[in-house]
């Protein structure tokens, strides 16, 4: 059976802070394929890297994101000091533009962007959208956005973003008729809350989607969700589990 396809789930984070540029460069220099980021956006409204609503676990400071600007923001560090003490002392919360700078190197790679419900709660969609949009221009044709938030995704259809990804947290919301009205090329959901047993492709297929799952560092996990018809693996370890279930494809 040929192994799922994996996604470089925030970066390389088993090695590196997640959502970070040392952290997505090394997830390219291993072969990483698809690459999933978290955005957010700042108090004046550029588009950055960050996943927790809040900054205390991987900056240690107080606080969301939306209420830094960008100018102060660059003095925090997302080093994750928990984890890496002061390893990453130097590492700065990059722009969503810095990273579409750096996938202009990366021709053979597709970037998930997962725009996080803070920012579309803080400045509605129309602004964050048209953020993004400008921020992505130099890789339009390789980002997909993705979200929790089926509106803000609907929204994107009905200007003409054409590459879409559905995130549903749990199984039971795939019957949302939003989703067929957004037509995903991607359907991402947690593994946490799969049935545990059966085929999980149909309602992918059905809406002309690949399935996607997170969050999975274990090979032998990730198999057996292929066998059950997931696509894509997001993924922490990207290189460790390529050691096991071998070298990278690209569908």
């Amino acid at each position: 059976m040929r192994p799922p396809e994996l996604i470089a789930h925030r970066g390389y984070p088993r090695h590196f802070p997640e959502n970070t540029l040392p952290g997505i460069t090394a997830a390219l220099r291993v072969g990483a394929r698809y690459v999933e980021i978290d955005v957010q956006m700042t108090a004046d409204r550029v588009p950055v890297l960050f996943h927790d609503a809040t900054l205390g676990r991987l900056c240690a400071a107080p606080g969301a994101v939306h209420e830094y600007s960008l100018a102060a923001l660059s003095s925090l560090c997302p080093g994750e000091p928990d984890r890496f003490g002061a390893a990453f002392a130097g590492v700065v919360i990059p722009t969503l533009g810095e990273v579409a700078v750096l996938f202009r190197d990366w021709p053979q790679a597709t970037l998930f962007v997962e725009v996080k419900g803070e920012a579309l709660a803080a400045f509605g969609s129309e602004a964050v959208y048209g953020a993004v949009v400008v921020a992505l221009a130099p890789i339009r044709q390789r980002a997909v956005l993705i979200s929790f938030d089926l509106d803000f995704l609907l929204a994107a259809r009905r200007v003409g973003w054409s590459a879409l990804g559905a995130v549903v947290e749990r199984w039971e919301g795939l019957d949302d008729p939003r989703l067929a009205r957004i037509a995903p090329a991607y359907l991402f959901t947690d593994r946490a809350h799969l049935p545990p047993t059966g085929d999980l492709a149909g309602p992918a297929r059905w809406l002309g989607a690949r399935l996607a799952v997170y969050e999975v560092a274990d090979p032998e996990v990730a198999l057996a969700l292929a066998a059950r018809g997931v696509d894509l693996i997001e993924t922490f370890a990207i290189a460790e589990m390529w050691a096991v279930l071998g070298p990278p494809t690209h569908g």
